[in-house]
């Protein structure tokens, strides 16, 4: 038995053939609103929240529409969350290493190439906002084959929850009641951000209140402000002055606030108050302020990453450290439920549409890890192998991405050997050995550049230490040991000349000199018998 997204039992005739008709068409009259923040008041947000719980969440997608398009503050920090997704890598992963599932790997892999997914990815997260997000899916079947031609993003208000628990479409044939969404037509991305019904659970909803409560911070602000420091002009008149008198010199005050000129009476006085200089500014600023992070809370579960610290410098360093990572765990729950979304609702009904029901689906990943240290990392991997771990090439090139040298492609370019320089060359050693070493290197360029970055640079000097200690002649005092192992006869002939040379060295050191010889000795003929066989 095969069941959507909903948990609707789906008939065979609906899994032959994806329904390739346009539901959602987009209407002219669709850009008009009825702008509920016009006038919002408590008991008016409270009459639109109702009618949302009943399922007419018509007034409640407009309001949160308008929220967004409003509040400067709100905008900007749906952006950072939005584009802290939008801006992810993604993969696609074959359920096993077999032939099949990677021949459907990479056929789901191409079908969302062809896609626009930045802009889809962001139409699917406004679902953080409001609570839900659907998308309509345009299916192509004249090429042989069932593909998606593209997204198309479904307003909120044409949804409906009337009379059910699962979203409803309003069409053009029922714009009242509204139709259930066609198996694998539509693509339903919901925001649990907590337990409940999808009409609750948008962050908005959590904002609407503080919105409400700063919007009127800002108005008596505004109006404050546009006397606030002015002289309090008041008038005097005569108790015998006429009603013409009286608005005549009201026409005179008013024109004072403007124009700096007026004509009074003689009988008349003008008298001008200055205004006390207090602390009423910060009241409405607090306000604003207090609602601006009790938003930015309920949207990115902290402050710091968006506001300045306080007064009392409570934006440190390590605080702000913190705050990012909370930021993080946002980050991996808002991928994960987008990659469970793609997997379940486009590349579940690709595969089943193309290949079969019954065949495993891959898994769509968008990747939410951090960038790694790679410098760090770098430093690690030189102590564990100065402590002598041994590991190998192939598990370092998978570590930092650096893929090893395949049979047929040209030797690494490494630093040109320049014996002459070394304080510790030996100057019995033969010559033809260093002008080898200088042909094998001529034209070599430096691996570090300037070009490179910390991190790149790291790995280079990582890939330099073991060239150093295995695939290249061994230098310094090491190639002493080289020089006589080259000139010696016989076996005896060399273990004498070794202990002559080394007499003065410490016993330690000199095991420690031939490990490295032995070791290096072995790895340089292994190389030589790899690229000469």
């Amino acid at each position: 038995m095969l069941y959507d997204q909903f948990g609707r039992e789906i008939a065979a005739r609906d899994t032959r053939r994806p329904d390739t008709r346009e539901i959602c068409a987009v209407q002219v009259r669709d850009r008009w609103s009825t702008y509920p923040s016009s006038g919002l008041t408590p008991v008016k947000l409270a009459r639109i929240f109702r009618e949302a719980d009943n399922g007419d969440v018509l007034r409640q997608a407009e309001l949160f529409e308008e929220m967004e398009e409003k509040d400067g503050h709100l905008s900007s920090q749906f952006q950072v969350r939005k584009l802290a997704i939008q801006g992810l890598g993604y993969e696609i992963l074959p359920v096993s290493e077999d032939a099949e599932s990677k021949k459907i790997a990479d056929f789901c892999r191409e079908a969302i190439e062809s896609l626009d997914l930045d802009d889809h990815i962001l139409d699917l997260l406004d679902a953080l906002p409001k609570g839900y997000s659907m998308m309509e899916i345009l299916w192509d079947a004249s090429a042989g084959q069932n593909w998606i031609r593209s997204l198309r993003w479904v307003h909120p208000k044409k949804i409906t929850f009337w009379n059910s628990v699962h979203p409803r479409i309003f069409t053009e044939d029922d714009p009242v009641h509204g139709i259930d969404p066609p198996p694998f037509k539509f693509i339903y991305h919901r925001y649990k951000a907590r337990s409940g019904y999808d009409t609750r659970a948008g962050i908005l909803r959590v904002c609407a209140w503080m919105y409400l409560f700063k919007n009127y911070a800002v108005k008596d602000w505004a109006s404050f402000a546009e006397v606030y420091g002015m002289p309090l002009r008041l008038g005097k008149y005569e108790p015998g002055a006429t009603s013409e008198d009286r608005n005549a010199l009201l026409s005179a005050l008013q024109s004072l606030g403007s124009d700096a000129a007026g004509i009074i009476s003689k009988n008349t006085e003008i008298e001008f108050v200055e205004a006390q200089k207090t602390s009423t500014l910060n009241i409405f600023e607090s306000l604003v302020n207090f609602c601006d992070s009790q938003m930015s809370k309920a949207i990115l579960g902290q402050t710091l990453t968006s506001e300045a610290g306080g007064s009392k410098g409570q934006g440190s360093y390590a605080l702000g450290r913190v705050h990012a990572d909370v930021r993080q765990d946002l980050v991996e729950a808002d991928a994960k439920a987008l990659g469970k979304t793609m997997t379940q609702q486009i590349l579940r009904p690709l595969v089943g549409f193309n290949f079969g029901w019954d065949v495993p689906v891959p898994l769509f990943r968008l990747l939410y890890e951090p960038p790694e240290d790679l410098k760090e990392s770098a430093g690690i991997y030189k102590t564990l192998g100065d402590i002598g771990l041994d590991y190998s090439q192939e598990h370092v090139s998978d570590r930092f991405k650096v893929p090893l040298r395949k049979p047929d492609e040209t030797p690494m370019l490494t630093r040109r050997i320049d014996d002459s320089q070394n304080p510790e060359n030996p100057a019995d050693e033969n010559p033809k050995t260093i002008e080898a070493k200088n042909q094998r290197h001529a034209g070599a360029v430096p691996r570090r550049s300037p070009q490179f970055d910390a991190d790149q640079n790291a790995v280079e000097d990582l890939a330099d230490q073991m060239l150093a200690s295995g695939n290249s002649p061994i230098t310094g005092m090491d190639r002493r040991i080289a020089a006589i192992v080259m000139r010696a006869e016989s076996f005896e002939d060399m273990m004498t000349q070794l202990y002559a040379s080394f007499k003065d060295q410490e016993p330690d050191t000199f095991v420690e000199l031939m490990r490295r010889a032995i070791f290096a000795a072995d790895l340089w003929g292994d190389l030589t018998a790899r690229r000469n066989p």
